[in-house]
């Protein structure tokens, strides 16, 4: 490779592509790589002290099974969790179905027509909830929450209005004082506390005063409990994690979210719909895409990008694998498990604070003094309760629950003495509810949900899915500014041990000392690596790093009395995300011009820096950039920022061009995220999980974000940005795996040797398409762009057609027409073999080369396998074929397809007819019989 690029070693590659003036000199400062085996058991001894108690403190979390089939079949599955973002979906369909049943799952269960695939957590998913109705309600800046909501969920939603300019104000909902300011308000349920409320009356009052509802809620509860959407919400959010997704100490757990027909263009994330192909049939695919508000840019009213995919998947198939008479029957159990304790605790004297409840149940205790000696008596048997400031204890039931629980419990709110058992209280215990909130309406009647009752069937399904999706354990995925890299198999493992997914997020932090030291030492590492003087891991995606590190440097200038300081600089080849979040951090964008090179314009930022100079709040800025250059000016474009008082926001996307040569913080950074599911080995899941750190400057180390229940963050923390103190926890032993494996040696190898490949397949390809950007060396960085705009006019062919057309190669599409509107951005990664590279090098070359045939008129420009691509087997094999190419060509145009073919399920997809016919959850059978 090295011979094909010109260069005599590897590190000579480096020193003409990295600029010299910000090389780091000396090697990482971290332990020497490990093998698999010392690596694992290394981390073994590191999460030794967590302690797995049986949890009842609720909260918004509760231990599940997760059904075996689930966990082996998905959660341990290359095939499902290396796959990417559906956004070419006729190479999706699999994951697109498991989505849907999703959507229907939540759409159905909260009574509202429209869900989306996902979002990250329940509190982000109530702060979007609130965005959307101040967005419906223009002139409305007045945001009410019940303070029967979770206050973690309170604390993300203050935050998020805080930057906004929203103003929250949290009240009893009986007190809700709803006059013109208001547009929306929050309620939940079930409460925190466990209390079922009739709101009906409430959401007459809030409609006639022009405002929404939004209802935080339970899915498993919304199985026996009449769902929000038919008392008056207008959306509802919350949490699918006890729908066999372990706790694993906050996340990854998909959030729902679902609203009226009305608001659906509003709605924030990715909605999965049903069309056609080019054949008629029936297809799925992301509908509304441009709805996506990350591509709105400035005009954004949401920062999602990632999602929670793979969580998602595994909690629709949790309702497939039970249905809705095995889901009813896990509800109603758990439901008389806190009956029956409610009964016995009445039967010691205690008072149970509310009537109706459905897992949780809040006893009231005469004084302090009490409450202490059942705390002591529940520790001693490893029973964590949640104990509330007025001295009263909540305790929520959960799927693993048993009678035994009750009757440890029971002993522990009497100690000492004797009680009865829980056989001795089931007679007495009625656990219907009256008419206000017993169910009636019916649920999950598609046949999805009743058609794999026995592990052999729901196997199959799940296998016949995956079979119809493309992912890393097919072929590269070559997505520029995505990272498609190996998950190794050793990194994965720790997730399922039950030291990591059984610890509830907000349990005694002395149970989760293991924890702890896995968030030191990666904290450690991460800020090695960037150069920062400290990390926070509590945001759980990129997008929420961007919003996160926004507001570090926002209350920095508050700090300093210059709270003025609004405005944010973005390179006009930035990814959506960046002017979505500065939107989303109550910032105002202004875009700085690139120069012909795709640099940062020198004299446009400085102009601009000057000009804004008393409001310069900050500059975000990609680095390498976004066209996959090492840009040589980058230190001064720092200096100028902070010549006018502001901070540099260095986006970490392209961090794994970076490791171990040249640091963020080194730079002129004062904050950075990093991608995790991208630098550092979490699988994207198919567009979700992701994580989402931020490193920052020793100046904006107290500012890090803290939280409502568990103390972490700075001494002057923002409002929290997650709902868990530390994000999605349990992920973050596959990044800290990978840094053991590799130390500081492997992962400064692995950054040369992604280099290297983007290099060798720009070097590749120039001679048959244009490649756009390069550093003063004729170089990139990790990534590059190819260009094929002049085939539209040469040969009637559009970047889509050659992004199809590589599907019948086995491949999927590189990044398409983003940084540059039709262009491919391709990133090879480190991960792949000189053999991988070539084979996908040969597949682009050999479409060029039949769009030669079609600019010397050998193929009709609209009846070719670019206009007609991808091609099915169904369409292969058709009786009739009219087209004015060979059956072989379209299915086998190079020999080495034919050991290695992949079928894409569907043809080309009609996107918008989709878009003018939105069908977002499962429908009837009959109409997949039919276009």
């Amino acid at each position: 490779m090295l011979d094909a690029l010109g260069y005599s070693s590897l590190d000579a590659l480096i020193d003409a592509t990295v600029p010299a003036t910000i090389r780091f000199r000396r090697p990482l400062d971290l332990p020497a790589p490990m093998s698999e085996q010392d690596a694992l058991k290394m981390f073994e001894g590191m999460i030794e002290p967590n302690e797995v108690w049986r949890n009842f403190i609720g909260l918004g979390y509760s231990p599940t099974h997760t059904p075996a089939v689930i966990q082996r079949n998905i959660l341990e599955n290359p095939g499902w969790y290396t796959a990417y973002t559906p956004y070419q979906a006729e190479i999706a369909q699999g994951r697109l179905e498991a989505l849907l049943n999703y959507q229907t799952v939540v759409s159905d269960l909260t009574g509202l027509p429209v869900s989306n695939a996902s979002l990250l957590d329940e509190a982000t998913a109530a702060a979007e909830a609130m965005q959307l109705v101040h967005a419906m309600a223009q002139g409305r800046d007045t945001f009410l929450v019940a303070d029967h909501c979770h206050p973690q969920t309170i604390d993300v939603v203050k935050a998020r209005g805080r930057a906004r300019g929203i103003t929250v104000k949290v009240s009893a909902a009986s007190e809700f004082a709803l006059d013109g300011a208001v547009c929306g308000v929050l309620l939940q349920y079930p409460d925190t506390f466990g209390s079922l409320s009739d709101h009906r009356s409430l959401c007459e009052r809030v409609h006639a005063a022009g405002a929404l509802v939004v209802v935080a809620t339970d899915l498993l509860a919304l199985t026996v409990l009449t769902p929000p959407g038919e008392w008056g919400a207008d959306v509802a959010v919350g949490n699918a994690q006890r729908f066999g997704v372990p706790m694993g100490y906050g996340g990854p757990h998909a959030a729902f979210f679902a609203t009226r027909d009305d608001y659906k263009r509003h709605m924030p994330g990715r909605i999965i719909g049903v069309s056609r192909d080019a054949g008629g049939r029936a297809a799925l695919r992301m509908a509304l895409g441009t709805r996506e508000q990350h591509i709105r840019r400035e005009k954004a009213t949401s920062n999602i990008c990632t999602a929670q995919v793979l969580l998602a998947v595994m909690s629709g198939f949790y309702a497939v694998w039970h249905g809705p008479e095995g889901l009813k029957r896990i509800a109603q159990r758990v439901h008389f498990l806190a009956e029956t304790f409610a009964a016995g605790a009445r039967t010691q004297g205690y008072t149970v604070a509310h009537e109706a409840f459905f897992d949780t149940v809040r006893v009231l205790t005469p004084d302090a003094g009490r409450q202490a000696a059942i705390r002591a008596a529940a520790e001693a048997r490893r029973l964590n309760l949640r104990y509330l400031d007025d001295g009263s204890i909540g305790v929520a039931f959960g799927e693993t629950h048993t009678a035994l629980d009750v009757d440890d419990l029971l002993a522990s709110f009497a100690p000492g003495k004797n009680v009865l058992r829980s056989e001795q209280i089931v007679r007495d215990v009625d656990p219907r509810f009256d008419e206000r909130f017993a169910r009636t309406s019916s649920f999950l009647t598609h046949p999805a949900f009743h058609a794999y009752r026995s592990e052999t069937e729901m196997q199959r399904y799940m296998r016949r899915l995956e079979s119809r999706d493309l992912s890393l354990v097919h072929s590269m995925i070559a997505l520029g500014s995505c990272t498609m890299k190996l998950n190794a198999a050793a990194e994965m493992f720790p997730v399922t041990w039950p030291k990591i997914g059984g610890v509830h997020p907000l349990a005694p932090r002395a149970q989760a000392q293991g924890y702890a030291r896995l968030f030191e030492a990666l904290e450690r590492a991460l800020a090695e690596i960037t150069g920062f003087h400290a990390v926070s891991l509590q945001p759980n995606a990129g997008s929420q790093g961007e919003y996160t590190g926004l507001l570090v440097i926002r209350a920095w200038h508050e700090s300093r009395g210059q709270g003025h300081r609004n405005v944010c600089l973005i390179p006009q080849s930035a990814h959506g995300t960046n002017p979505a979040s500065a939107v989303m951090a109550g910032l105002t964008v202004v875009v700085v011009k690139t120069d012909a090179n795709g640099n940062i314009d020198a004299s446009d930022l400085r102009a601009k820096a000057q000009l804004h100079a008393a409001n310069l709040a900050a500059l975000m800025v990609t680095y390498p950039s976004t066209h996959g250059v090492f840009e040589e000016a980058i230190s001064d474009s720092c200096a100028i920022i902070h010549e006018f008082g502001g901070q540099v926001y260095l986006d970490g996307a392209n961090m794994n061009a970076m490791v171990g040569l040249c640091r963020p913080g080194d730079i002129g950074g004062d904050v950075c995220h990093l991608n995790l599911h991208k630098t550092f080995c979490i699988p994207h899941g198919g567009g979700g999980p992701g994580m989402g750190p931020i490193g920052v400057a020793q100046h904006l180390a107290p500012f890090l974000p803290g939280h409502a229940v568990i103390a972490t963050g700075g001494e002057k923390a923002i409002g929290a940005v997650s709902a868990a103190p530390w994000g999605s926890a349990s992920i973050l032993p596959i990044s800290m795996m990978y840094i053991l494996m590799m130390g500081g040696e492997g992962l400064t190898h692995a950054t040369k040797v992604a280099i290297l490949n983007a290099n060798y397949v720009a070097k590749r390809l120039a001679p048959h398409y244009p490649v756009l950007y390069q550093g003063k060396n004729g170089t990139v960085a990790h990534e590059c762009i190819v260009d094929p705009r002049g085939l539209k006019q040469s040969a009637g062919v559009e970047v889509e057609d050659i992004a199809k057309r590589l599907m019948d190669f086995g491949f999927h599409a590189p990044t398409v027409s983003f940084p540059v509107a039709g262009t491919l951005m391709i990133e090879p990664t480190e991960s792949e073999s000189m053999a991988e590279l070539d084979r996908f090098c040969d597949a682009l070359v050999a479409i060029r080369e039949e769009a030669r045939e079609i600019e010397s008129g050998v193929l009709p420009r609209d009846d070719n396998p670019l206009k007609h691509a991808p091609h099915t087997l169904e369409t292969v094999l058709a009786d009739s074929w009219a087209r004015a190419y060979s059956r072989e060509k379209a299915a086998f145009p190079l020999p080495w397809v034919r050991e290695r073919k992949f079928w894409p399920a569907v043809g080309r997809i009609d996107n918008a007819f989709g878009d003018r016919n939105l069908v977002c959850s499962c429908p009837p059978i009959e109409e997949y019989a039919s276009p």
